[in-house]
């Protein structure tokens, strides 16, 4: 009998089989012929029916079983071939393979209920047509967040009269570096540097945020917005160090690939999502969170490894909520199984992302609620946001449509639409996988598993090289805990005998003020006074240029602050002096509404005269 297409036989009455050649049916398309064995009739009488119940059977030139019936049969699924080439090349995967296939095959009924449980009750292959477009709102909606939070404060960072001025920056840059000064400090504003333009490119960035959310050409919408983001952060010097600013910018630069090429409507929403970035994201989302994990494991830290760190972290973390001065009230036992959970969520957790679905979807839940109750103790600007939306990815269309309202879903999941990206997409985006991957796994992961290794020396030459642009990037949130929480406070005078101080916004300073909820806004000022404080002030070269400032009564510096007490002209004598900050209690609190106690310990910097000298 003539064939047109090979042809896979099963096991009609086995619900495991059915399952599966249900889902192979969608990969494969009209490519192959599925026939349960039931209904096989008179075809292909050399095969001996017995056969059929206990393997599969793939008839192409001839009859094949087991694991390579299966290799043969999903070879016609486009991105399924490397299973048969490995089949074919790769010594013992043969064998190996055959034996899991025996296994399964003796015990059918046992792994069609453990396919139930980890893939749920859909037969269809996932797909993420809507996961990606929700996605690339949110990514949209921390662009526009982070953004906004720059465009009030970078005159006052970096414009001509703040602390660090960009113009001044670049000026060192390339003094330096001559002609590869666009690679040592990639960003716009080495073809125009003013004020105006910082403050314009920040609205610049607004503006494309919107179009991202609103879907309209988001692929080179995400690009701009990666290259602006990436020349503020370039030009920001100490005011951009944080994580989660290269984490926006690898996530960004990411969606370039990931996001539809078109604009707005049906050509758009149903081009390919490509299977390769999507694994990407959820690599960066294992890389943050286990990253924290074992950082903290093998920093040798005694508060972690005791379990007490979180005995001192909701008071001492830079920017403290409310809710965390609640937390900090919980007993010692409740904080030590507290410490077990955030190693536990860390460090096994994260592997589950790469599980299957149905256990996805419990691991985006836990990364979720985990997320919630450091949104709920601290302020991390918008680093909270942008790993939510990360977990988004975790899911497939099936899910998000049982979770979310249905208005959301007006167009149908396009999961039958088989068109391929273009080979030359294809080739970059498997070029950025592979360097992604190497650079991630040899010079970032690897190194913190095993001590004093070293990676290869063209991957750490490749790593310097791009490190400019962050592509690639380590992470890791306090792997070492602070124990004491020091805080500077900026005092002037007119007389050197009355000091008035200066009120921050944000940070702990008044002890009556509440600590606020103010993420996913960050105030840049803010967060490095917390850094400043851990140390001398001659190591920060910003808080010297910030003193200066204060002296010259900067309009734009003055904007980042609460309160300036000398409105009018300078104060005649500027000091910075160092406290020891403690969260009160809750009979402290009763008794005279303080949040905090503090004790003075002395001078953090000598006391400045009007008009002193550039140095101190």
């Amino acid at each position: 009998m003539s064939r047109t297409k090979p042809t896979l036989i099963y096991d009609g009455d086995c619900n495991f089989c059915r399952r599966w050649v249900a889902r192979w049916k969608h990969m494969t398309l009209d490519r192959v012929e599925y026939i349960c064995s039931q209904d096989l009739g008179d075809r292909f009488p050399q095969i001996d029916r017995a056969r059929f119940e206990s393997s599969v059977v793939f008839v192409d030139a001839k009859p094949y079983e087991g694991a390579q019936a299966v290799f043969r049969t999903l070879a016609y699924a486009p991105k399924m071939r490397w299973a048969l080439s490995l089949y074919r090349s790769l010594p013992g995967f043969a064998w190996i393979t055959e034996a899991i296939y025996r296994l399964v095959a003796n015990n059918r009924s046992v792994f069609s209920l453990m396919t139930n449980w980890f893939w749920g009750d859909s037969s269809d292959p996932s797909s993420y047509y809507q996961a990606r477009k929700i996605f690339l709102i949110f990514l949209g909606l921390v662009y526009l967040v982070a953004f906004a939070s720059l465009w009030g404060q970078i005159q006052g960072l970096v414009g001509s009269t703040g602390i660090l001025p960009a113009k001044e920056f670049l000026e060192q840059i390339q003094s330096l570096t001559g002609s590869g000064q666009f690679w040592r400090a990639p960003t716009v504003f080495w073809f125009y540097i003013s004020d105006g333009f910082l403050v314009f490119v920040c609205l610049a960035g607004l503006g494309l945020s919107l179009l991202a959310i609103f879907g309209i050409f988001q692929a080179p919408v995400f690009f701009l917005l990666w290259l602006l983001y990436l020349s503020l952060l370039t030009v920001g010097q100490d005011f951009m160090a944080f994580q989660w600013d290269i984490l926006l910018l690898e996530a960004g630069f990411l969606a370039i690939f990931f996001a539809p090429f078109s604009g707005r409507g049906k050509s758009s929403s149903s081009s390919p999502v490509s299977g390769v970035v999507l694994f990407l994201y959820r690599f960066l989302l294992f890389r943050v969170m286990f990253s924290s994990g074992l950082g903290k494991l093998v920093s040798g830290d005694p508060l972690w490894r005791g379990m007490e760190a979180l005995n001192y972290h909701y008071e001492t973390q830079p920017l403290p909520t409310w809710g965390g001065w609640y937390a900090h009230q919980l007993p010692h036992w409740f904080q030590e199984i507290s410490v077990a959970g955030v190693f536990f969520i860390q460090l096994l957790i994260p592997f589950l992302i790469f599980a299957p679905r149905r256990i996805r979807m419990w691991t985006c839940m836990v990364i979720v609620v985990f997320q919630s109750l450091i949104w709920i103790t601290g302020n991390y600007g918008f680093f909270n946001l942008l790993t939510l939306a990360l977990c988004i990815l975790l899911l497939d269309d099936a899910y998000l449509r049982k979770m979310l309202p249905e208005k959301l879903f007006s167009q149908k999941s396009p999961g039958s639409d088989q068109r391929q990206t273009t080979k030359v997409k294809q080739l970059a985006v498997d070029l950025l996988a592979v360097i992604v991957i190497s650079i991630a796994t040899l010079q970032y992961l690897t190194p913190m598993l095993i001590k004093n290794f070293k990676p290869p020396e063209f991957i750490s030459d490749f790593n310097r090289l791009i490190r400019p642009f962050h592509l690639v990037n380590p992470y890791g949130l306090f792997a070492v805990m602070t124990a004491n929480r020091n805080e500077i406070v900026i005092e002037g005078s007119d007389d050197g005998q009355t000091w008035k101080a200066y009120e921050f916004k944000w940070k702990p300073g008044d002890v009556k003020r509440a600590p606020e909820f103010l993420a996913p806004y960050q105030p840049r000022l803010d967060w490095q006074m917390w850094f400043a404080a851990l140390s001398d002030y001659r190591y920060h070269r910003w808080f010297q240029k910030f003193l200066l400032r204060l002296m010259e009564n900067s309009p734009s510096v003055s904007r980042l602050l609460r309160e300036n007490p000398f409105p009018d002209k300078p104060p005649q004598y500027l000091r910075a002096v160092l406290y020891r900050y403690h969260f009160s209690d809750f009979s402290a609190w009763q008794n005279d509404k303080s949040w905090w106690q503090r004790e003075r310990l002395g001078l953090y910097t000598p006391v400045m005269k009007l008009k002193p000298s550039k140095e101190f």
